[in-house]
């Protein structure tokens, strides 16, 4: 067993201090690694909670729950836990290993890889040791690596791989700061000149070749090569920070330009955490320990609000997916079967995926299976669209629909012990949500931006309003500006959660972030009497017809989707034009190997086709208007859309089924799947041209 040291104690730190306001020499935000915020304040007690750092928030819960299981990762066919005590001593290990490399004050630590325990060491010890956490997405360009890197000043990057590491030797004559490289998995395929492994014992390091401009590790000597830093030492370094400080960059995924790097602060991520808290029921040991399982990019800072630094709150247990969880038939669903999650969150895309496997079992399902089925989805929406009404029951059919097919399809998910169902990101649409109402599934949608450390508002099973993103957490506020006649405004936010702003950006920074500390997010929606959120889509994405009018794609997008199933995506141009065009792209099945898209429909689609007889398997059958069921299907799809609307340049006029779906790997898409406009407008410019004409 393991215990604290003495020497491991948190100091109290003089904190209170911050609250204060604005002043000439420290503001709500900074473009320098090494700059302090103000954290914004409420006049009343909501929000003000004292300021933590990283090592409290950790060492707190570690001092609570010790010997409870923090992680989890499979080794063959069982799994290898680490308890919150170990946890936090390999955290500090590895803090004394990066002090060794050279790790400098507020210096980058690069984290390429796919989630497992090293990464959640190597993200709290950068922390720890001083520096900048940086989480690189896994399928990253040698180039964007390069930007990342040389924008972070990054002395370390820690590599999953020989695939991962290959990258960086790319770009290693560009890499000004870099110190040390550590692949943290599989063993190195070959000898590399200039770069050497280093032979060490747990009693110390032998063999180190510190002329050389930088050095390669493996996990097991990178832990062993702290042994000579002291507690002391280490400790004096964690005693140093303040909660206003930078401890992380979370890079934007740049849909729409270059990456921008947001800063976030200890307090962004400690508070932010804490609040969630406030409207989310989590559980704390010793009575039920929250079960989780990660497996969503771990560089996505709401992804780390749920994945690393709640389940730090609140002592829960952490259990890693395989890095194919998110392909396409990946190893998800198998994991959630075995770990059996308390919690579940998910993107519109994971969302997707389940429902297509959904899907898929209720048609190879015999035909008295699919009528039950139908019957209890009847029920289940018709009881879960109806729950707002306080004077709604349960019916006998739904309580007999509960044990027959909801209960059931839980335990092939894997979430049969789940209570809350949490979604994030932007393109969550009505048929979604509404196909798993009709499974007794509520999902529960948040909104947030990398800005506002990944949260602003979120729905919870006591705080719930169909198809809104939920209200503020606690301490944060809303307002909207600009607002039309129908209450239709651009989102302002302030709180504590709001990062320090774009590192080496001041314009940026300003033009984000005004003198009274509120973010403009350029995210327009609706707020309501209660504080419910209703996003439509942000300004940048706003169709701006011949006549000057203003139009939201993304909703009309949504409603073709949802009424042409065989539909994947929907994107409307029609800038500057007399009416809307808009490109389509069908649900095709994705190569394992590549991530590209295949020719083939999916048999959901296949299935669809079948039952409008037409006999199209393959996307070459139906491109090009070769199938006039489809078209006629589309067509009546987007006739019934035009006759919600009077007014000609509001209608869908012109439509084209093209080649291919959209993918990460084929450039229109963002690496969390959000659709990149720009991108796809450059890529598709002539046929966008022919709508024109």
């Amino acid at each position: 067993m393991v215990f604290l040291t003495p020497s491991s104690a948190t100091k109290p730190l003089s904190c209170l201090n911050l609250l204060t306001p604005f002043t000439e020499t420290i503001g709500f935000f900074t473009s320098h690694l090494d700059g302090e915020v103000i954290l914004r304040s409420n006049k009343k007690g909501e929000g003000n909670e004292p300021p933590l750092t990283i090592h409290e928030l950790v060492h707190e819960t570690v001092t609570k729950f010790p010997d409870f299981i923090a992680l989890g990762t499979r080794k063959t066919n069982e799994w290898e836990t680490l308890t919150y005590i170990e946890y936090y001593e390999l955290c500090r290990k590895a803090a004394k290993s990066f002090l060794k490399l050279g790790l400098e004050r507020f210096h980058g630590v690069g984290i390429l890889g796919y989630n497992c325990i090293e990464w959640l060491i190597a993200d709290i010890a950068s922390i720890f040791a001083g520096g900048i956490s940086v989480g690189i997405f896994p399928s990253n360009s040698s180039q964007t690596c390069r930007f990342i890197a040389e924008n972070s000043e990054a002395n370390i990057f820690m590599v999953e791989d020989d695939w991962q590491l290959q990258k960086i030797l790319k770009i290693q004559d560009h890499l000004r700061h870099l110190k040390a490289i550590v692949q943290y998995k599989d063993k190195l395929t070959k000898k590399i000149p200039n770069i050497y492994s280093v032979c060490m014992s747990h009693k110390g390091a032998r063999g180190q070749r510190w002329e050389d401009s930088y050095l390669k590790y493996r996990w097991e000597e990178f832990l062993a090569l702290g042994l000579t830093i002291s507690d002391e030492t280490l400790d004096r370094i964690i005693d140093s920070q303040k909660p206003n400080q930078c401890c992380m960059l979370v890079y934007t995924s740049g849909t729409t330009g270059s990456p921008k790097a947001v800063m976030i602060s200890h307090d962004n991520i400690t508070w932010t955490a804490a609040a969630v808290l406030q409207s989310l029921p989590y559980t704390y040991p010793p009575e039920n320990q929250e079960i989780l399982v990660s497996y969503l990019p771990l560089c996505l800072i709401t992804v780390q609000i749920f994945e690393v630094w709640i389940p730090l709150t609140t002592g829960a247990s952490i259990f890693f997916a395989d890095s194919d969880a998110l392909k396409v038939q990946g190893s998800l669903i198998n994991t959630l079967r075995e770990v059996r999650p308390t919690t579940f969150l998910g993107t519109p895309a994971v969302w997707e995926e389940i429902q297509e496997k959904l899907k898929s079992d209720q048609m190879s399902a015999t035909p008295w299976k699919k009528t039950v089925i139908d019957w209890a989805r009847k029920v289940g929406l018709k009881t879960n669209l109806r729950r707002d009404d306080e004077r709604t029951y349960a019916p006998v059919g739904y309580r007999v629909a509960k044990k027959l097919i909801y209960e059931k399809v839980r335990r092939i998910l894997g979430l049969d012990r789940c209570l809350q169902f949490l979604t994030t990101g932007s393109g969550l649409s009505r048929e979604i949500q509404e196909f798993f109402m009709s499974y007794d599934i509520t999902l529960l949608p948040m909104y947030g931006m990398t800005e506002c450390t990944g949260l602003h508002s979120v729905s919870s099973e006591r705080d719930y309003k169909l198809f809104s993103f939920g209200k503020a957490i606690v301490g944060a506020k809303s307002r909207l500006r600009n607002e039309d006649r129908e209450g239709l405004g651009e989102f302002y936010l302030w709180g504590r959660h709001l990062s320090m702003g774009y590192l080496n950006n001041e314009y940026k920074t300003k033009k984000a972030f005004d003198q009274k500390g509120w973010l403009h997010t350029g995210d327009m929606g609706f707020l309501d009497n209660e504080g419910y959120h209703e996003i439509t889509g942000r300004i940048e994405e706003v169709i701006i017809t011949n006549r000057g009018e203003k139009i939201f794609p993304v909703p009309i997008e949504n409603m073709l989707k949802d009424n042409i199933p065989i539909v994947h995506y929907a994107m409307i141009v029609g800038n500057q034009a007399r009416f809307l065009s808009v490109l389509l792209t069908l649900k095709c099945e994705i190569s394992e190997d590549t991530g590209e898209p295949r020719n083939v429909l999916t048999q959901d689609a296949i299935h669809f086709c079948r039952k409008n007889n037409s006999k199209s398997t393959k996307v070459t059958d139906i491109i090009n208007n070769q199938d006039p069921i489809i078209d006629a299907i589309i067509q009546k799809a987007i006739d019934a859309i035009n006759e919600k609307t009077e007014l000609e340049s509001h209608k869908i006029l012109k439509w084209k089924i093209l080649e291919k779906d959209f993918s990460i790997m084929g450039g229109e898409l963002g690496p969390t799947s959000k659709l990149r406009r720009l991108q796809v407008s450059r890529m598709y410019q002539t046929i966008i041209s022919d709508f024109s004409i």
